[in-house]
């Protein structure tokens, strides 16, 4: 076969390292020697000796369900071989967490994650009901998170003298050693003559970094997340 499909930029090549990697700005590969662990639906192609089973609730740690508050479900991949893992054709990203490390994300924004890291899902601090993100996926251990963003993210520096403000659906995910409120930037007169319909952020002080998304999730869409 002939054509612009069949050339190097699209051809798959042999995976260079075990682990993840990223395959191209919509996906990401991993080639499998052991566990590891993914959202269910995600993955889009695979070759070798694999099997793909349903995380169950199992206990302990807010029943520890593998499930994110934002009703994402995981499935271990088992086995040796290699695996593609895609969502909407969002854009991929991985992220290296070492020992010490602490990073929060939303759970919308999963797609893979080495099984030798550990999570909780935990509330967001200071976010209440009225919060995006109520429930976060929080992250530790060593190995590497792959994630997904609507669009290309922002990582905006967070310091003691600069906290950020951010739209609750827009949020995708933060380091350690952030402290997190809500903040009313409309009074209430504003908010009852109809307002700028962006009444309420997500507050960050600290030191680090939060990852934000450049679109924000409609309720169509996190219906669908």
């Amino acid at each position: 076969m002939k054509g612009d499909l069949f050339s190097n930029e699209y051809m798959v090549q042999p995976a260079a390292t075990a682990g993840m990697s990223v395959q191209n700005a919509k996906s990401i590969r991993y080639a499998v020697n052991g566990e590891m662990l993914a959202r269910q639906g995600a993955m889009i192609a695979y070759r070798g000796s694999l099997q793909f089973e349903r995380k169950g609730q199992g206990v302990g740690g807010m029943l520890k369900r593998a499930v994110t508050g934002e009703g994402l479900p995981l499935m271990a991949v088992r086995g040796q071989g290699e695996a593609w893992f895609a969502h909407e054709a969002q854009n991929c990203f991985i992220i290296d967490i070492d020992p010490g490390d602490v990073f929060t994300v939303n759970g919308r924004n999963i797609l893979c994650f080495d099984a030798s890291l550990k999570y909780e899902i935990k509330t967001v601090k200071g976010a209440g009901m009225s919060g995006g993100g109520l429930f976060n996926s929080v992250f530790t251990g060593q190995g590497r998170l792959g994630l997904v963003c609507d669009g290309n993210p922002l990582v905006i520096p967070v310091s003691p003298q600069w906290p950020v403000y951010v739209d609750t659906d827009a949020v995708v995910g933060w380091t350690a050693n952030l402290q997190t409120s809500l903040h009313r930037s409309q009074s209430i007169g504003s908010m009852i003559r109809g307002g700028s319909g962006e009444a309420v952020q997500l507050m960050l002080q600290g030191e680090g970094y939060v990852v934000v998304r450049p679109s924000e999730a409609t309720p169509q869409k996190a219906q669908q997340h």
